[in-house]
């Protein structure tokens, strides 16, 4: 038996094989028995109760009215505060923790969503869940099952853990309804999947407008049939090219200026005259010059103007552009006798607006994209939207009748117009005949009696549908970029095939802490994403009018297309280019420009996890050059910044002196470090510090420096053993190995506790964990990262 001494502890829990957890003032432990020391701690007070889930990954503790849930290192994931007493709790199988209030069986996720399961009579206390049933004691010591329903925190669970299988399912068998799961997904970012809950028009106007829906949205919106909804619905048409729909709103609110628009730059000259007329009977002088104006309608333009009172400027029009009948016409009726009349400019010219390259009658292309789970499943299927089916998306279908709207939808001014030109109505089919069709195809009048036709014996007629005798379309294969996602797991090769998402998670659906290198921040690597996608195919112009082709250059060109060997992209931004971008840094170094050094060596990082090579030995060296830009950067970033601090105080000073010491300790090539330890010198031996300033000499001259440099360091290390003390005291001990905090550019001494960045690996205080990465702008400061992998080879 062996005893431990552990002071300030008022409770202990289990905590797994080995280790306990220890329950003090204001915290709580996890120690480990073994090696007699604390892992990890939270800050909690007064909690009553720790209870680990089934496999130990979770841990639930709570204290009166609180909950707080961390994972294995201690680490809070979520808190939850209750307004009255908690009694009790227990992991359901799923991973949801399960508790008891006074009133209440409520639940709460790891990521802090909680609600309530349903409520009780009497207080309870949960021993097991399983299934539906929970198994509970109640006051009186005697055993109770309660029937619960688990759908909505499974659903939630679902949904956060993206099992979309299990989300559908749920949505197609459960009876999940309530405004609070419509909330809850409108929050949580998946607006089409609350579509398939609702059933009041106004609330699926804009749940469809949030996703995108337009089909949906304009359902609702004919439900609705209001000014507003029809105007937003314009808005997100005209963002998605769907100009259909949108000249469809504007139709219905009766937007003339903005539908005038939209025919001129689709092209559609016809529909613009009929604006025009319609301009012309509701009296718009102004809408019907402008569309005078655009069609080049000359006529319509001195009409305009001469039943505006504008004799002059109609006299000039008609005049400049050869209408001699007319400006005579007004010379008569509008000039009196004598009066002056205006002179046409003699180098005037008529200028005729181009006529439009092709019509746009269809909406414009958009990018094809993988349907998720629930765009597969119609709305009506899963929740049962009311009213009318979907809208058919085609241009008859959106442009619409004047009789859908009680007196057309232009109005009683301009209904005279529109009904035989704009299709037909909303609802027909086009091709389908009705009770007034012509007798043009009445096949039926001369049909065949086939009694009257002899066939030979033993003839076998086959009815339709028996045989096989039908076409079934091959499945599509995949393209070229899309395979390359499947027989690569690089986070270049999905860049190149458009799978950035896939990219940023490491190739596969991993939490943060589960990523190859712990990049947080994407931001920084746009610029990166977008110049390796743009070099994945080549366009291959055919004849005009005719859509191009795409060619995909590969890396393993050689080999048969469809054999063995996978299609792979071919690679662009190679191991040498990097080192020339590293090598090109340290000139800049040289050079003392600091800043332009620190964008090269930062451009050089983040180029490294893009890389794919094929040996061992080249993984190695990207390995090297990941920690020359760490040893770079941090020593230039300091150095930047202590040229920005003053050096007027003594404070300053030595705060200045400390920084220069600390650079002398990055790992730079030869050159540069004989630069930062003959700065070193200076600024010690400047600050009375001859004892610091004597190692630094003979530091120098161990790194043989130029001879010049050498006879000078000589007699400053001469005068400094005559008194070798320092005078004032520095945060800085050459004889103990520390890492450089990139952040406060201070030390942390070895044996002292340290949060390193999962891609560069630079070192930092523990305070800084979770954050950016100072270095690489991107990484997460302690976080698990599996390595880099660039590449596929085990060679």
């Amino acid at each position: 038996m062996k005893k431990i001494s552990v002071p300030n502890v008022s409770d202990i829990f289990y905590a797994g094989s080995g280790m306990l957890l220890l329950r003090e003032l204001d915290q709580v432990t996890l120690y480990d028995v073994q090696q007699r020391r604390p892992l990890a701690s939270v800050k909690m007070a007064k909690v009553k109760y720790a209870i680990w889930a089934a496999d130990m990954s979770y841990l639930a503790l709570f204290s009166r009215s609180m909950i707080t849930i961390v994972n294995k290192k201690m680490e809070i994931l979520c808190q939850v505060n209750e307004s009255i007493r908690i009694k009790s709790g227990i992991w359901d199988e799923s991973g949801v923790f399960v508790y008891t209030t006074s009133n209440h069986i409520k639940y709460t996720l790891i990521n802090g969503d909680h609600g309530i399961i349903r409520t009780l009579d009497l207080p309870v206390y949960l021993t097991k869940i399983k299934g539906n049933n929970v198994f509970c004691l109640d006051r009186e010591q005697r055993p109770r099952i309660l029937t619960i329903d688990p759908t909505e925190f499974k659903f939630k669970l679902a949904l956060v853990n993206r099992r979309y299988d299990e989300v559908l399912h749920m949505v197609r068998t459960c009876k999940l309804v309530g405004q609070s799961i419509i909330s809850y997904l409108q929050k949580k970012g998946y607006p089409e999947v609350a579509l398939h809950f609702v059933k009041d028009n106004r609330t699926r106007f804009a749940l469809a407008i949030e996703s995108g829906n337009l089909e949906i949205a304009l359902d609702a919106a004919k439900q609705l049939d209001e000014k507003a909804c029809w105007e937003k619905l314009a808005e997100i048409g005209l963002l998605q090219g769907n100009h259909q729909i949108v000249e469809m709103a504007y139709q219905r609110t009766k937007n003339y200026e903005k539908l005038n628009f939209l025919y001129l730059i689709t092209g559609n000259l016809e529909k613009m005259q009929k604006m025009m007329k319609i301009a012309e009977i509701r009296k718009d002088s102004s809408g019907h010059y402008l569309s005078a104006l655009i069609l080049g309608d000359v006529r319509e333009r001195v009409k305009v103007l001469r039943n505006s009172g504008q004799k002059s400027l109609a006299y000039l029009t008609a005049m400049t552009h050869g209408l001699t009948e007319e400006a005579e016409f007004i010379k008569s009726t509008m000039f009196a006798e004598g009066e002056k009349l205006p002179e046409p400019h003699p180098a005037a010219v008529w200028l005729q607006p181009p006529p439009p390259i092709q019509l746009q009658e269809q909406n414009w292309p958009l990018l094809s994209v993988a349907s998720g789970f629930f765009d597969k499943a119609p709305v009506g299927s899963l929740g049962g939207s009311t009213g009318q089916p979907g809208a058919v998306m085609g241009g008859a279908e959106l442009v619409g009748s004047a009789d859908e709207v009680e007196g057309g939808a232009w109005g009683e001014d301009a209904d005279l117009v529109l009904d035989d030109d704009f299709g037909p109505g909303v609802g027909d089919e086009e091709g389908k005949g009705g009770e007034d069709d012509g007798p043009g195809w009445n096949v039926d009048d001369d049909d065949i009696d086939l009694a009257d036709i002899d066939l030979p014996a033993g003839a076998d007629i086959v009815e339709a549908g028996e045989g096989e005798g039908y076409y079934v379309a091959p499945t599509k294969a995949p393209s070229v970029a899309q395979s390359w996602t499947t027989n690569s797991q690089l986070a270049v090769d999905h860049i190149l095939a458009g799978g950035f998402e896939s990219a940023m998670r490491g190739t596969s659906p991993t939490p943060l802490d589960e990523r190859p290198i712990g990049i947080a921040d994407f931001s920084v690597y746009k610029t990166h994403f977008m110049s390796t996608y743009q070099r994945s195919r080549v366009l291959l112009p055919t004849t005009h009018g005719v859509t191009g082709n795409y060619s995909y250059p590969l890396r393993n060109w050689r080999d048969p297309v469809g054999g063995k060997t996978p299609s792979l992209p071919a690679v662009g931004v190679t191991l040498e280019q990097v080192k020339g971008i590293v090598l090109a840094a340290k000139q800049s170094t040289t050079s003392g420009k600091f800043e332009e050094a620190i964008e090269r060596f930062r451009e050089a990082l983040l180029w490294v996890p893009l890389l794919n090579v094929d040996r061992r030995q080249e993984v190695d060296e990207a390995q090297k050059l990941v920690e020359t830009c760490r040893e770079y950067l941090i020593g230039l970033t300091m150095e930047a910044k202590r040229k920005t601090l003053p050096k007027e105080a003594l404070e300053d000073m030595k705060r200045n002196c400390e920084m220069a010491a600390y650079f002398t300790h990055c790992k730079l090539d030869l050159n540069h470090q004989i630069l930062t330890v003959q700065t070193a010198l200076n600024l010690s031996f400047k600050l009375k510090n001859k004892k610091m300033a004597a190692s630094f000499a003979k530091r120098l001259l161990d790194l043989g420096p130029k001879p010049d440099v050498a006879t000078k360091t000589r007699k400053i290390l001469l005068a400094c053993e005559q008194d070798l003390t320092d005078a004032h005291k520095l945060d800085y001990d050459q004889f103990n190995p520390f890492d450089v905090c990139p952040a406060t550019f201070k030390p942390i001494y070895k044996g002292k506790p340290v949060s390193k960045c999962g891609f560069c690996g630079a070192s930092y205080s523990p305070e800084f964990k979770g954050q950016i990465c100072n270095l690489d702008k991107c990484a997460a400061i302690d976080v698990d990262a599996s390595g880099l992998k660039i590449s596929n080879s085990s060679r």
